[in-house]
């Protein structure tokens, strides 16, 4: 049996049938729709959680709650992969007038719909921060990582957002990609 990899709040992305997907949305490839605070797995069940511009819509308090049920259904040493808004390159970028106001909006705030109500991002984080909500949660070895060097490259999501736009290689990549294991 291979890893037991788990896409949490992947949306509409399917990274196929070796990866679980979970979200609370409505999508035909979902293994289990449900809430990401309350996961319907057993202790140390899963090799890599990954979630992707998710847990930014979690304030400092609640997020709290929300790593302590994704490390419980983390194996030892298991890895948790995340990507966030950058908020420090994102600040530089509009402090250098590179990055308009209107371009910062949609990564910052991040409105969707959720069971018909409109849901926002309710904070950020820049390396600093994010690798002390990390620790603070008993997570070790935090690090970034290159999308490029996943086994999910080949799916473009917000890990990989670049301004300008989809400019992979001549752009500035805006989302902050962060992992870490499970002592």
């Amino acid at each position: 049996m291979g890893l037991v990899k788990v896409n949490l709040g992947c949306g509409w992305r399917d990274f196929g049938g070796d990866w679980i997907h979970v979200d609370n949305g409505d999508y035909d490839h979902l293994d289990f729709k449900c809430d990401i605070k309350k996961l319907p797995f057993v202790d140390n069940y899963c090799d890599l959680i990954y979630s992707s511009h998710v847990i930014e819509y979690f304030d400092r308090e609640e997020i709290k709650n929300v790593l302590e049920e994704w490390k419980r259904v983390l194996k030892p040493n298991g890895v948790l992969r995340l990507a966030v808004p950058n908020f420090e390159v994102m600040s530089k970028l509009y402090i250098e007038k590179k990055l308009a106001l209107e371009n910062i909006l949609g990564p910052l705030y991040g409105k969707m719909s959720m069971d018909g109500i409109k849901i926002y991002h309710k904070t950020v984080y820049d390396f600093v921060s994010l690798e002390q909500v990390l620790n603070d949660n008993g997570f070790v070895n935090v690090r970034l990582y290159d999308w490029r060097e996943t086994d999910h490259a080949s799916h473009d999501d917000h890990s990989q957002a670049y301004f300008p736009h989809m400019d992979k290689e001549n752009g500035t990549l805006i989302s902050l990609n962060v992992e870490c294991e499970k002592k």
